[in-house]
């Protein structure tokens, strides 16, 4: 029996077929392993998917979560269920698994949504692990393999502004929109308002009333439309009044935006803030009561102005807006002033910034002084500034020597009433309606916006 044992241990006989069953498991194992991976890997990519899917859809637009947080006073948790956001999980996975989907995975799916109501912005988080049964790694005894993984996505609450259009009607607002149309009134204005040269060369398009309130056809405002001279303030209310379709446009819930208009008076009489419109969602009605904004009406083409006082008008504005808040829900509105101007003041008042046009009658013109502008953005309201350049009027006496000298602070004095960012000026070549609608969209984008 001993050498029966030797025979049998020293033979080589058949030693590949043995080691072959001896390699045999392991090497089907690994093989199994690399294909189950390989399948692993595979379904990870569906699940991963289908996560995106379910936190863009917790916190669209249209979600209980974004409805929800937009209601909240503070920041904080969103009290709602993850039922949405499974059921799009498991919805995305049927299209690759099949009906029979929960007979291969087993999910856990944690969904948190929050909201931050520091910067206004939901937060939708989901965390999921999936195991399923393996084939042929079981024969390296394990059963099943798992998979993990997260997505997130944030969606900012849309911000929720008042507008407040504040619109320079007065009577250097008559002057022509383009270089063209200053050539056209002056030409059609070379005889002066006497016939004899009083008021000759005139580019300003002036609105005249006589002193029973009738309107006089013949003053240089109806000259201008009758020769097709096109004036700024017929421009800015063509502008305002188109400015209500990228209102309705660019608005993600409705209600987001309310738009109010005001000149600065109808009649040198009542020179005051006038409005137009007060701040509605009602876009059309804007529209249609911008689409009437007249230049203010003069006694006279030659009456004394005064008309302009930036001090006051942005004064009263600011006694409009009774509350600031900072946009993050309709209840808490944003206010922003929209000044459109060409930023020369006209008043009479002795503190004047520049000198004293006649001492007697303490006529200021200045440039826009901004420090009233800081009181209203003190408060916490943003100004927006289209800055309709001054246009030099070399031919006019009392521009060359009343204006001209501060000319180049008209655009500075502007831009500093501005909130950062929120300044524009638009020349005379440049399209007014076109430099509104960027302004307002560049508002509209970057109110929220943080670092």
């Amino acid at each position: 029996m001993l050498a029966n044992l030797r025979a049998l241990f020293s033979c080589t006989r058949g030693n590949f077929g043995m080691m072959t069953g001896l390699i045999l498991v392991p090497l089907i194992g690994s093989v199994g392993l690399a294909i189950d991976f390989g399948r692993a890997l595979e379904a990870k990519s569906y699940l991963d998917a289908a996560a995106d899917s379910a936190v863009l859809a917790a916190v669209s637009e249209t979600s209980a979560a974004v409805s929800k947080a937009m209601k909240l006073a503070e920041d904080g948790i969103v009290p709602i269920a993850d039922v949405e956001a499974q059921k799009i999980f498991k919805s995305q996975l049927s299209a690759r698994y099949g009906d029979n989907m929960e007979d291969l995975l087993s999910l856990s799916i944690d969904v948190k949504l929050e909201l931050v109501k520091s910067d206004g912005v939901v937060t939708s988080r989901l965390k999921y692990s999936a195991t399923f049964p393996t084939t042929f790694t079981r024969i390296l005894g394990r059963d099943a393999m798992s998979v993990s993984g997260q997505s997130t996505a944030a969606y900012r609450i849309p911000s929720f502004l008042d507008f407040y259009m504040l619109l320079h009607n007065t009577p250097s607002m008559g002057v022509g929109a383009t270089a063209d149309d200053v050539a056209k009134l002056e030409a059609a204005t070379k005889n002066g308002t006497d016939g004899k040269g009083k008021d000759a060369n005139c580019a300003f398009a002036c609105h005249i009333v006589s002193t029973s309130g009738v309107v006089d056809k013949s003053s240089y405002y109806y000259i201008a439309k009758e020769i097709g001279a096109t004036i700024r303030i017929d421009v800015v209310a063509d502008a305002i009044s188109a400015l209500m379709t990228t209102a309705n446009e660019t608005q993600t819930v409705t209600g987001q935006f309310r738009i109010g208009a005001y000149t600065f008076g109808k009649t040198s009489a009542d020179a005051q803030l006038y409005t137009v419109s007060e701040p509605t969602s009602n876009f059309s009605s804007v529209a249609k009561a911008t689409k009437m904004i007249e230049l203010m009406s003069v006694p006279s083409h030659s009456s004394p102005n005064g008309q302009t006082d930036y001090n006051d008008i942005l004064t009263k504005i600011g006694k409009k807006i009774k509350t600031v808040g900072d946009g993050s829900s309709s209840a808490d509105r944003q206010p922003i002033v929209f000044l459109v101007a060409d930023g020369v003041g006209d008043a009479y008042r002795s503190d004047c910034t520049k000198k004293l046009s006649t001492s007697s009658e303490d006529r200021c013109m200045e440039p826009l002084n901004p420090s009233y502008c800081n009181t209203l953005k003190a408060r916490g309201i943003k100004i927006a500034v289209l800055y309709t350049t001054y246009l030099p009027l070399p031919k006019d006496g009392f521009y060359k020597s009343w204006i001209a000298p501060f000319q180049n602070e008209i655009p500075t004095q502007m831009k500093s009433c501005a909130s950062e960012g929120y300044y524009f000026e638009v020349s005379p070549t440049d399209g007014i309606s076109e430099a509104m609608d960027v302004l307002f969209r560049k508002i509209v984008s970057r109110v929220r916006l943080t670092s």
